[in-house]
């Protein structure tokens, strides 16, 4: 536009003669009108545009230092976040580790109880199997005992059946039969 406006000046200025000299030789009249448009557009400028211009860089001069800072406190957010999530991971590491650390220390001693108990029922199955074994060699022998006199009275009276003519014979066997009870008895306890 303002080279527009100085072509018409120019025009106006010299309308019929030819300008002497070149273009770029100074006339006094071309620079007057050159100063008074440069002027007058440079106060159209300044109270229409320069003020909405400097009111937009100004407006995004302090968009961009608003982003900055929030973008700065943001980043500042972002590692206090950062270094509280740490924390807590390496709490909940240490915690873990607690864990494992109890539970290894419970099941060492539930394993140390377990073969405790163990050795307990296994000692108290070999008292029990030594018990059991005794009793059953008392009883053998008790029984081992009874057959023999059994065996000895059954012997003794296929002798005594040959010999039963006197009653001397008689009465012996009779005591012998009374006393064998006793000693059986005897031979159990």
């Amino acid at each position: 536009m303002h080279t527009f406006l100085l072509l018409l000046v120019q025009e106006a200025a010299a309308p019929t003669t030819e300008a002497k000299g070149g273009l770029l030789s100074p006339h006094g009249g071309l620079m007057f009108w050159t100063l008074a448009i440069f002027v007058i557009v440079w106060f159209i400028l300044s109270k229409f545009a320069f003020k909405p211009i400097t009111a937009a860089v100004e407006a995004r001069e302090k968009a961009l230092e608003e982003a900055i800072a929030a973008a700065k406190a943001d980043r500042e957010e972002a590692a206090r976040i950062l270094a509280e999530h740490q924390k807590q991971i390496e709490a909940a590491r240490g915690d873990a580790q607690k864990l494992i650390a109890e539970g290894r220390g419970v099941g060492e001693k539930l394993r140390a109880q377990m073969i405790e108990e163990t050795r307990g029922q296994q000692q108290e199955m070999l008292e029990r199997a030594r018990r059991e074994i005794e009793a059953e060699k008392v009883r053998a022998i008790a029984d081992l005992r009874r057959e023999a006199v059994d065996l000895a009275i059954a012997g003794a009276g296929k002798v005594i059946e040959k010999n039963l003519d006197t009653e001397s014979n008689r009465h012996i066997v009779e005591s012998f039969l009374a006393s064998i009870p006793a000693a059986a008895v005897k031979a159990e306890a």
